[in-house]
């Protein structure tokens, strides 16, 4: 054994360094963050980040329209969802401010309940009973 051959046996490289670089290199990513303190936050992969307003809309929509009607074409969605946005905005009542609707007017005139009718919402998925 020559001089070359014992200063490649004194080296203390991983055997897998050899035939797997991308994962050498890895590791000593790994050892970067480590010294750094840069804590990992694992997440699927191709995902992107959510944001939650944005997430609980979107489930909204797809709970209470979307799951509910047909569609035909792009003219038909986009004429249903604005139908379901004027509902929602204008008609639908919200626990967040106490039972009332986002467009409720301060004061409003005491309802007969043994006259009323339905007035029906997002082509009549949805009623509302108002004073006849």
């Amino acid at each position: 054994m020559g001089p070359s051959e014992s200063a490649k046996s004194n080296r203390r490289t991983p055997g897998w360094s050899l035939r797997h670089p991308q994962l050498y290199r890895f590791h000593q990513w790994q050892a970067n963050l480590r010294i750094l303190e840069v804590t990992q936050i694992k997440s699927i992969p191709y995902v992107p980040l959510s944001h939650p307003f944005a997430e609980r809309l979107i489930g909204t929509i797809r709970r209470e329209c979307l799951d509910h009607m047909l569609f035909w074409t792009t003219v038909d969605l986009e004429n249903k969802l604005l139908d379901f946005r004027t509902y929602f905005n204008h008609h639908r009542t919200h626990t967040s401010r106490e039972e009332r609707t986002p467009d409720s007017p301060a004061s409003r005139p005491v309802a007969n309940l043994r006259s009323f009718r339905w007035q029906p919402h997002c082509r009549a998925l949805y009623q509302t009973p108002v004073a006849a």
